[in-house]
Order: C-alpha cells, then sequence, then structure tokens
C-alpha cells in the first residue's frame, strides 16, 4: 500500500492541474501496468482478515489440523505412551526387585537372630549342664574323700587305741614287775603280786 501510496502521489503530483479526469485515470492504468500489482490486490487489506479467502482459510486450518491430529495420533502420542509405559514397568520391576530384595534381607536377619538366639541358649544349656556335671562330680569327690578320710581316721583311732592299750598293757606289766623288784629289795622278800598289781593298777588309773 506505501507502494500505492506513492505512486498515487506520484501520479498526483506529476499530473497538471489543468488535465482532464479522464487523463489522471489513464495515467493511473499506466503506473499499475508497470508495476505489475494489480489494483484489487491493494483494496483488500491484511489477507487473512479477507473475507472473500475466510471460508478456504478456514477449510484449510481444518486439513493442516487434522492431519496434524493424525500424525500426532498416529506416530507421535503412540511412541509417548509406548514410552510412558516401559518407564512405568520397569519402574514397578524395579520397585518389586527392591521388596524382593528387602523381604529376603528380613527374612536373612530373621533367621540370623533366630540361629543366635537358639545357639545361645544352647551355649547356656551346655554351660549349666557342665556346671551342674562338674558340681556333682565335685559334690562326690568330696563325700568320696571325706568318708575315705572318716575312715583313715577311725582306723587311725582305732590303731592308736589299739596301740596305748597295748602300751598301757606293757606298761602295767612292767611298772607290776618294777613295783615287785622295788619291794622285794627294800624288804629283802617277795612281794606280793597280787597287792602289786592292785597298786599299779590304781596308780595308772589316778594317772
Amino acid at each position: 500500500m506505501a507502494q500505492d501510496m506513492a505512486v498515487n502521489e506520484g501520479v498526483t503530483t506529476d499530473t497538471p492541474t489543468g488535465e482532464m479526469p479522464g487523463a489522471a485515470d489513464a495515467a493511473h492504468e499506466h503506473v499499475t501496468t508497470e508495476t505489475g500489482v494489480p489494483q484489487e490486490a491493494h483494496s483488500g487489506g491484511f489477507p487473512p482478515f479477507n473475507a472473500q479467502t475466510f471460508s478456504s482459510q478456514v477449510i484449510w486450518l481444518v486439513l493442516v489440523f487434522g492431519v496434524l491430529y493424525l500424525l500426532m495420533s498416529r506416530l507421535a502420542l503412540p511412541r509417548i505412551a509406548r514410552v510412558i509405559e516401559e518407564r512405568r514397568e520397569r519402574i514397578s520391576s524395579d520397585l518389586e526387585q527392591a521388596g524382593s530384595a528387602k523381604a529376603q534381607t528380613d527374612a536373612a536377619i530373621a533367621a540370623y537372630e533366630k540361629a543366635f538366639a537358639e545357639a545361645r541358649a544352647k551355649a547356656h544349656a551346655i554351660a549349666q549342664e557342665t556346671r551342674d556335671r562338674l558340681t556333682a562330680e565335685t559334690d562326690k569327690q568330696r563325700h568320696e574323700s571325706e568318708a575315705s578320710l572318716a575312715g583313715k581316721i577311725a582306723a587311725a583311732e582305732a590303731s592308736i587305741a589299739a596301740t596305748k592299750t597295748a602300751a598301757l598293757a606293757n606298761v602295767r606289766l612292767v611298772a607290776v614287775d618294777v613295783a615287785g623288784a622295788i619291794v622285794t629289795r627294800l624288804l629283802g622278800e617277795d612281794a606280793d603280786k597280787a597287792a602289786t598289781e592292785n597298786a599299779v593298777d590304781a596308780a595308772l588309773k589316778r594317772s
């Protein structure tokens, strides 16, 4: 339109004031022919807002939108949906593997704790059994030692008593003989054996 205005201004400027209107129209048609632009093309304004081509523009818009929709629905959207589905399946698989690994770990920990508890209980039982057995053996050996020692003491006491009795008997005989000898030496006659034995027994009892 700026070109048209320049052309129109040139026509208006170049046309003398005194010329006839027909001469101006002829000059304007000559300029339009030289530029190669039809005069009707400059009179419609912006093409998308041209009411004469609006219906064809709507048809092309619908066709282009339909083609784009078909391309998106047949090519792009299935690929996007497939990628999303693969990603969802991969995430689900990872979650299942993580859950399985966690379950295995929990089972292993539970088995370890159970085995540890059983081993500890078994160790306590073995220790208690060992203590009881050693205590029983110690008590048995102590009782046997005490019984053996009591027997030995009794035997020793019996031996001592027998030895003492034998020694006392020997002492009595020796004392009787000595007393008889002393009496005979002092009196110049044999001493009464019975009286000497009674005197020695009385002396032993007092001692």
